[in-house]
């Protein structure tokens, strides 16, 4: 009798720790790292474009998450930049 709601909360569990990690947006774009070959970068110029193109990708997909919660003014621009920060952090970095 006890085993289905155990069972529900389980499922939940597992359901909403899968929503999180697809809400994660990927380290880099790989239209930035084919874009840095077809350019020949190397060394500190590679790194330079990365980091600017990463930041670049994440800003737009930031900027339509914004838009979606129809964020405005002073809360858009705070969520668009902890999402930017959060999406460009370098793991283990803190």
């Amino acid at each position: 009798m006890l085993k289905w709601p155990v069972a529900l909360t389980i499922f939940a569990a597992v359901a909403a720790c899968s929503t999180v990690a697809l809400a994660q947006t990927p380290p880099a774009a790989p239209d930035c790292a084919a874009r840095a070959t077809e350019k020949k970068l190397h060394g500190a110029a590679l790194n330079s474009f990365m980091k600017k193109c990463d930041r670049d990708a994440a800003a737009a997909t930031c900027e339509a998450a914004a838009a979606e919660k129809k964020l405005a003014g002073a809360a858009k621009a705070s969520f668009t930049k902890k999402c930017i920060r959060d999406a460009t952090a370098t793991p283990g970095a803190q």
